[in-house]
């Protein structure tokens, strides 16, 4: 679950990997430190969710890597269905901000209530609700669905 939470957060794999690696360490190191007030999975949540926040400001400091040149003769591998739809989710919540994704992953990726993802970010719960749905509401223009669902038609008698 740590790894699924970095994996969304960041928007790739080796980011993801570095951020897992850099939570588990804080986790084992600051055993001492959880003082049981809440879950030990929210706790840990936390340490991940703080661990990939601060994996994504060490790669704004980085170098953009390069394209790869899509000339090469290798065949690229066939995308579709569900693997382009988590593709375009994982572009759609690195486009979101910080605090909106973070709060967002933790719901339904992870599956957390209200009350844990707030303590998990040290956040009022009413705060937590705000920022699932001001998320949701950009992912869904994001990802090419408006706002409010297009109307059925009523029939009059």
């Amino acid at each position: 679950m740590i790894y699924a939470i970095c994996r969304r957060l960041t928007g790739n794999d080796p980011d993801a990997l570095d951020a897992t690696q850099e939570a588990l360490i804080a986790v084992v190191k600051g055993l001492d430190r959880y003082d049981g007030r809440a879950r030990f999975s929210t706790w840990a949540y936390r340490v991940a969710t703080n661990a990939c926040l601060d994996e994504l400001r060490r790669r704004t400091r980085r170098p953009t890597p390069v394209e790869v040149d899509p000339e090469r003769d290798e065949a690229l591998p066939d995308l579709s269905g569900d693997v382009v739809g988590r593709l375009d989710l994982d572009a759609a919540l690195e486009r979101l901000p910080e605090e909106y994704r973070a709060a967002v992953v933790l719901r339904d990726l992870v599956g957390m209530d209200y009350a844990d993802i707030g303590a998990s970010l040290g956040i009022p719960p009413g705060t937590v609700r705000s920022r699932i749905a001001r998320g949701r509401r950009a992912l869904a223009r994001l990802l090419g669905n408006p706002d409010h669902p297009p109307r059925r038609p009523t029939s009059q008698p």
